[in-house]
């Protein structure tokens, strides 16, 4: 299990009371969400939010009363105009990077060759062979002149010795701990449960990193190996997805970066130059999106909600913690009525049952809806990745659950490229192949042991 999530799950009992009692005070939980009452929560449309049926009529319109074409790709391209409210960044070349491996290989190869800067926010780094390899790359940036900032998330990282971090920084490494366990360490108010679960790694201001790869060994081993190198005790290896992007669209990741710097109150960032000029790189139109659990409604809540509502042919859904709020449940079902070919791909094994089981609880009304799922195999699902259409994609750390939407600092980037799309169809079919279908049948006969789970699970939803 992840160490916020063993962390909260060992703290929920004994907290039990004062989280309910916090509960009565909390804001809506999320941007157009129905309760189990069908009450709707805050609607807001256009450039704060989903778009409603009529912004989509208005969009169409607008396309037709141009004479643009208004196929697939340059329907989602208008959506997503409409919900940003700026432009979109274009002329960016996207790399798709499968586990651990190719992920730290490209890092590695990307921190070397850093002339200017180097920043780094993860939400788990741990102390083990790959954080040390990690630990010495930044040490020997720093070495040789290069500015080395490191965010890392106090509950994620709560396994990894303090001296760890004393060491990057005695050797230059500039270290700020989001949120600190400690409440004498918290510089803006303490909130132990909002936590950064971001990973992003930005070099010299001109390429990306992004996804939902961690700072960890148990990322060592491919999922589609039968060799995978496993830690001790690990019984199957991780899959996961990172993207590594080159293009005027970093100078939007490096604004998160910092805004989360100055948040976090740390110390004034070195003197570096981290927006450089940076000339057209490729093809695809990118959007960067910082989800705070201070912003008035999620932005990629919003996003993701709008294109699986705009969608026409298909949504291939992978995510590690699935367990959706009634609106995004919603959507999903929808989709699949009107004849989206709607398919997700869920983990059959987790460290974490509780979500895995609250997730559950929905299998059958997604099934009975025409939504195929998929139960991947021989590895434990990590990745967090969309695919509408064949041209909209997003790729980042924000699982499907509540957590991540009200309580996490998360990040995604929408990428709006048909070549990019099919690279992420052919990938994601390659897990289905080593997947195991979900059927109504099979799932109707499950025992009471895993309904208990489910009703339980549900329970604690909201803190997941």
């Amino acid at each position: 299990m992840s160490p916020v999530r063993l962390f909260l799950s060992r703290a929920a009992a004994a907290c039990a009371l004062a989280l309910l009692g916090a509960c009565a005070a909390l804001p809506e939980i999320a941007p157009d969400t129905a309760d189990a009452a069908g009450t709707a929560g805050v609607r807001i449309d256009g450039a704060h939010g989903p778009l409603s049926p009529e912004a989509r009529a208005r969009v169409l319109a607008r396309l037709q009363a141009a004479g643009e074409d208004t196929d697939i790709f340059e329907r989602h391209l208008a959506f997503e105009q409409e919900i940003v409210g700026s432009p979109l960044s274009a002329g960016n070349r996207v790399t798709l990077l499968q586990d651990g491996p190719a992920t730290y290989q490209a890092l590695y190869g990307a921190m070397a060759a850093a002339t200017d800067s180097i920043d780094m926010e993860s939400y788990i780094i741990e102390d083990d062979e790959v954080g040390q390899r990690f630990a010495r790359e930044l040490i020997a940036a720093a070495g040789r002149g290069v500015v080395v900032n490191l965010i890392y998330d106090g509950v994620g990282s709560l396994g990894t010795p303090k001296a760890f971090f004393d060491e990057l920084a005695a050797h230059g490494v500039n270290t700020l701990q989001f949120n600190p366990v400690d409440p004498r360490q918290a510089r803006t108010g303490w909130d132990v449960n909002q936590r950064d679960h971001r990973k992003l790694t930005i070099i010299d201001g001109r390429t990306a990193f992004v996804g939902g790869i961690n700072i960890s060994s148990v990322y060592s081993g491919g999922s589609f190996s039968q060799r995978s190198k496993e830690r001790p005790g690990q019984k199957v290896p991780w899959r996961d997805t990172d993207l590594q992007i080159d293009g005027p669209v970093v100078a939007d990741f490096q604004k998160l970066f910092m805004d989360t710097w100055a948040r976090q109150k740390g110390a004034p960032m070195a003197s570096a130059n981290y927006f450089p000029e940076i000339a057209r790189q490729g093809d695809a139109v990118v959007r960067a999106i910082g989800g705070t659990p201070t912003e008035p409604s999620s932005q990629i809540y919003a996003t993701l909600v709008s294109a699986i509502r705009s969608s026409s042919t298909s949504i291939l859904l992978a995510n590690a913690y699935f367990d959706p709020d009634p609106q995004l449940l919603g959507a999903l079902r929808d989709a699949a009525q009107r004849g989206v070919d709607v398919q997700l791909l869920l983990p059959s094994v987790s460290d974490s049952w509780l979500v895995m089981s609250a997730g559950r609880r929905h299998y059958g009304d997604l099934l009975e809806a025409g939504v195929k799922i998929y139960e991947r195999q021989g590895a434990l699902l990590h990745a967090k990745t969309t695919l509408v259409d064949g041209v909209w994609s997003a790729v980042g750390s924000t699982n499907l659950d509540w957590r991540s939407f009200l309580h996490n600092d998360e990040i995604e980037a929408v990428v709006l490229s048909a070549s990019f799309g099919d690279r992420m169809r052919a990938a994601f079919q390659a897990d289905v192949a080593q997947s195991q279908a979900l059927t109504m049948e099979r799932w109707s006969h499950r025992g009471l042991k895993a309904r208990l789970q489910e009703m339980s699970a549900g329970l604690w939803e909201y803190w997941l």
